[in-house]
């Protein structure tokens, strides 16, 4: 089985205004832990999209105008994303997605590749969250899952594990939910060196 760890960066919250600005995924074979493919771009924005980015969002993940126009265009970051989880076997029943938000991700992610499309292509429709996965994990461990926080943040804290790198970039949060996702759930038959 394998999982795409994604994690995308925004200009905003709401989906319908606001724009992808980068998307980064590793695939991983979830039981040895093995990386299959890495795959990270920031995405060209037009003025008008620049333009409804709201300025807080912008606050946390540090992106500047300069950055995204220079970015890759839209379809070129869609194609190059088709085309590798052809060459790796992305599809439903042999893969799922793993985000730490993926309500967030896959809207977002949907602006990249069409939600009819990703079915066409029989893309997973299994979009799973790290905050669920540490619920179920510690549910019955002290302290309780409420008590500890349910944000990568938190559930790396809990874990004793560093911190997600700054600024927010969607590299750093794949690397850092990876991080988390080997401590809480691990990869049942990864070699440790």
């Amino acid at each position: 089985m394998l999982a795409v760890f994604l994690d995308t960066e925004t200009s905003g919250l709401n989906p319908y205004k606001h724009s992808i600005l980068e998307l980064a995924y590793k695939i991983v074979d979830v039981e040895t832990g093995e990386l299959k493919c890495a795959y990270d771009a920031v995405i060209a924005q037009s003025q008008a999209n620049w333009q409804r980015a709201d300025p807080s969002s912008l606050q946390v993940n540090g992106f500047t105008w300069e950055q995204v126009s220079e970015g890759l265009p839209l379809k070129s970051v869609s194609g190059a994303t088709i085309t590798a989880f052809a060459q790796h076997g992305i599809k439903r029943g042999e893969a799922v997605f793993i985000c730490q938000n993926p309500s967030f991700d896959r809207a977002f992610f949907s602006q990249l590749v069409d939600p009819d499309l990703q079915e066409s292509l029989g893309w997973p429709y299994h979009w799973l969250d790290l905050a669920s996965m540490y619920w179920a994990t510690h549910i019955k461990k002290t302290p309780q899952p409420w008590v500890t926080g349910l944000s990568k943040d938190n559930i790396s804290e809990a874990h004793q594990l560093s911190p997600e790198k700054k600024p927010h970039r969607a590299m750093n949060g794949v690397d850092h939910l990876i991080l988390c996702y080997d401590a809480v759930v691990g990869f049942p038959m990864q070699v440790k060196t």
